[in-house]
């Protein structure tokens, strides 16, 4: 094995590594994220072409959620789900923030004015009814 061929296996691109570790369902999906800079390498941001290797820490902001993760393996191959877990560890607090960030989103919802969907055309009928009666 030459210098070279050990080189390109020790690094590999960002946005091909976060679509390999399935963040991201497409590398364009994952270039507009970083271009918008919610992916930090190393604290850092960072352009597309941003060469990581093992045992960088990348942070990605992901449907206004946060996720801090560890590159432990690089996979230029998309593999499947459970396979792509094992690229990375993810950082326990992170992680438990994130849940947290997710229950709280839920409880919004349920207690918002229409838990169960937007209101049919009876329901506005009859909404509308009550109000007048009430003007009168």
């Amino acid at each position: 094995m030459n210098k070279d061929t050990q080189q390109t296996n020790a690094t590999m691109r960002l946005d091909k590594w976060l679509w390999a570790a399935r963040f991201f369902k497409t590398r364009a999906l994952a270039q507009k994220h970083i271009e918008l800079g919610r992916v930090q390498v190393n604290g850092h941001k960072v352009k597309n072409s941003k060469s990581i290797q093992t045992g960088d820490t990348i942070d990605l902001t992901l449907n206004s959620l946060p996720y801090k993760i560890k590159v432990l393996q690089l996979n230029h191959m998309r593999r499947p789900a459970t396979e792509a877990r094992l690229l990375y560890a993810e950082d326990e607090a992170t992680a438990a923030k994130r849940i947290q960030q997710k229950e709280l989103d839920q409880a919004s919802r349920i207690s918002a004015a229409y838990p169960d969907g937007r209101p049919t055309k009876r329901d506005r009928r009859t909404l509308d009814k009550v109000k007048r009666h009430w003007q009168e």
